[in-house]
């Protein structure tokens, strides 16, 4: 999301099925709300939904937790506008020290964060008077972005200094007054100012500069952009998102062999993987948009991509030659939401990525898909993408309700012991039979045949809502779309929940 665009659980109830479920503790729902918000309409719930729902829960905890959260999910889970958005929630109810300047300096770590969160501020705290963009801006939240301010050079500003903005860098400038730390940074102030930030080498400042000129002819634009791509590629100054979000437009410009092999070199380099901080699904989404570009470089690119991920997955642990594990899917019609307005990637390709990320880790492991019915799927282990998008064109074939419960059905008929089940769902568990096949029956009698079992349910939308109890014994909630979910993973085998991980980040 952007802003610019928008100015314990003993408790049961019914899900948004009609089945019986359990609450979450205001803690565990505010962490599975803000893990799997994009703020675009989900099935059940939609973006005012949820961000009247993380509001409230921010008065439900405690000040020390939101602020953890807020850099938590920005730090470790590399989420960008909801920390933003708890930070501003925060405010609204907490003063008297510096947890929130803390906070905001820990959590805003790109200059164009400075604009988000006063943008934020703005949407969340409407000024009565329409000729102020932004009222009384709290002070701690000034407080914060004044030191955010000290941490970024002319280029990282003047990348971020867009005209089309709400509140632009230079009103940010002036909103927040920081303090120069040195008189070489009060010159770059002045210049923020003053309106004289040189302007930025960037793929984005000089292609828009190339799509101004006129051309004779479809061939010679088409030189014009191949060059002019091979010239940013040679420069090295594309980063890593820059390179994954433009692959079709360097197949289709048509870019040369030695350019393409250093941005598939650049894609596969796992130290670029792991400083970049891409979310998995980011590499889905890539290789969804060149699989069927017809260029003689596509492949080369696609095989990039699955090293890349293969390198996300490297650091997974909790697994050995002894663990059998079962991984289930989702795809229910209720997982078929995009994670975003403009993305292609939808939460139950969220749940297969993920579940193809644990087995590529996995020796002893059975996976599958489950909605009316369940369906084990077996595949090679060492094509994460590729089996993800195999996985996902299958789903028509179970159907599309939520029948979680017969995932444990057939592990139980097939008496088949495992050591970890992993389900990656939205959390409507039902029955469509009307057989009232409760999830929780299956599992107790499960447990009761395999009692060293442990479940582990991965939540992918974060509506507060559990098909069991959290205090039954080794069953856990884990939530979220990004490689870091599995830190949780190897917590809860030291003996620690996702809320200790989350306690444990110093604000």
């Amino acid at each position: 999301m952007n802003y610019n665009s928008k100015l314990k659980g003993e408790k049961t109830f019914t899900n948004y099925e009609g089945a019986k479920a359990y609450a979450m503790t205001p803690e565990l729902e505010l962490y599975t709300a803000v893990v799997t918000a994009s703020l675009s309409d989900t099935t059940y719930e939609s973006d005012d939904e949820r961000v009247k729902r993380i509001a409230i829960l921010t008065g439900k905890v405690s000040p020390e937790f939101v602020a953890r959260l807020a850099v938590y999910t920005r730090t470790r889970m590399n989420l960008r506008s909801i920390p933003l958005l708890l930070l501003v929630e925060l405010a609204k109810i907490h003063n008297g020290d510096d947890l929130v300047a803390r906070a905001v300096e820990k959590t805003v770590l790109r200059a164009d964060e400075i604009m988000e969160l006063l943008m934020c501020y703005q949407w969340r705290n409407p000024s009565a008077d329409p000729r102020k963009k932004l009222g009384r801006l709290s002070r701690q939240i000034q407080n914060g972005l004044q030191r955010a301010f000290n941490r970024f050079d002319e280029y990282q500003f003047a990348k971020y200094d867009r005209s089309g903005l709400e509140v632009k860098l230079r009103d940010a400038l002036f909103l927040v007054h920081p303090k120069a730390k040195d008189e070489r940074q009060q010159q770059l102030f002045n210049k923020i100012a003053n309106r004289e930030l040189e302007i930025p080498y960037t793929w984005e400042t000089e292609l828009s500069a190339l799509g101004q000129q006129k051309f004779e002819s479809d061939e010679q634009r088409q030189a014009a952009f191949r060059d002019k791509w091979e010239e940013l590629i040679d420069s090295h100054k594309l980063g890593y998102m820059a390179l994954m979000r433009n692959l079709r437009n360097m197949l289709q410009s048509d870019v040369s062999l030695p350019q393409m092999m250093d941005v598939a070199a650049r894609l596969s380099n796992a130290e670029q993987v792991d400083t970049s901080k891409q979310l998995p699904f980011r590499y889905l989404s890539a290789y969804r948009e060149i699989e069927k570009v017809n260029s003689a470089h596509t492949t080369m690119l696609m095989n990039a991509l699955e090293t890349a991920v293969q390198c996300s997955a490297a650091n997974i642990e909790g697994f050995d030659e002894n663990t059998r594990v079962l991984l289930a899917s989702d795809v229910s019609g209720s997982m078929w939401t995009p994670v975003s307005a403009r993305s292609t990637v939808q939460n139950y390709d969220i749940g297969l990525l993920l579940s193809m990320l644990l087995r590529s880790r996995c020796k002893e492991v059975v996976a599958g898909i489950f909605g009316d019915s369940w369906k084990v799927v077996n595949m090679p282990n060492d094509n994460i993408l590729m089996a993800t998008q195999q996985l996902r064109s299958m789903a028509g074939q179970v159907g599309y309700s939520t029948n979680g419960y017969k995932v444990i059905d057939w592990l139980i008929s097939n008496k088949m012991a495992m050591d970890k089940v992993m389900m990656f769902t939205d959390m409507q568990m039902w029955d469509s039979s009307g057989r009232d096949q409760h999830f929780e029956k299956s599992w107790k009698k499960y447990k009761a045949m395999c009692p060293e079992a442990k479940m582990y349910l991965f939540d992918l939308s974060g509506y507060g809502q559990l098909p069991l109890r959290l205090v039954e014994p080794d069953v856990y909630l884990i939530a979220g779309w990004s490689d870091r979910i599995f830190d949780v993973l190897k917590a809860i085998d030291q003996g620690q929940d996702a809320l200790d991980v989350i306690n444990q980040i110093e604000v």
